[in-house]
């Protein structure tokens, strides 16, 4: 083998190593979503109209739902569910950042995310964006929301149900089923901080 050809053998292996993926635990109980996803973000303001992005909680696992403060069941029980995981997570609850998307910016101003999310759990922080922007971030993560009229000419969405946790790299991204029960989550959550260089 010439000088030039091993040369070139070890810039391919360089090359390849680099492309390479970081090894990451596979999740307990949450699904692996990180390969139909591989770079989700999102860019929107919390409550006190600051920009916020994934980038802002480098360090933190954290969790991420989407969802709306007019909500009758799902989000209400989600973030109530998230607030027993915190108490579980003990001292560990300061490395987690619980993250509330609204899909219903028209309804969920600033002052009513400030409100409501927090009621939960006094660490935990509304975002919202415009329509745009919501739909922007929604699709990073493979949410689908759909508005419906009511009998009263309000109007309710449909929308995913699971509740997202990101490493505290920012991958990987596991995807929690509505309803978990909460020492389940906080296993997968333990996993994930564990993950803290």
């Amino acid at each position: 083998m010439t000088k030039l050809t091993r040369l070139f053998l070890l810039l391919a292996l360089a090359l390849l190593a680099g492309c390479s993926k970081p090894e990451y635990s596979a999740p307990l109980h949450a699904i692996d979503v990180s390969w139909q996803h591989p770079h989700p973000d999102f860019h929107l303001m919390d409550a006190t109209g600051k920009p916020r992005t994934l980038a802002d909680y480098r360090g933190k696992v954290v969790v991420l739902f989407f969802g709306y403060t007019h909500c009758p069941e799902v989000c209400p029980t989600t973030l109530a569910d998230l607030a027993q995981v915190m108490r579980l997570l003990g001292k560990d609850a300061s490395s987690v950042q619980v993250l509330f998307v609204t899909l219903d910016p028209e309804r969920d101003t600033p002052a009513v995310l400030s409100k409501f999310v927090p009621s939960f759990d006094p660490s935990f922080v509304g975002l919202y964006g415009n329509a745009e922007a919501t739909a922007q971030a929604a699709k990073a993560f493979g949410v689908n929301y759909e508005k419906h009229a009511d009998k009263h000419g309000g109007y309710t969405l449909d929308h995913t149900d699971s509740t997202y946790l990101i490493g505290p790299d920012g991958a990987p991204l596991w995807m929690s089923r509505y309803g978990e029960q909460a020492e389940l989550v906080v296993k997968d959550i333990n996993l994930l901080l564990a993950m803290r260089h």
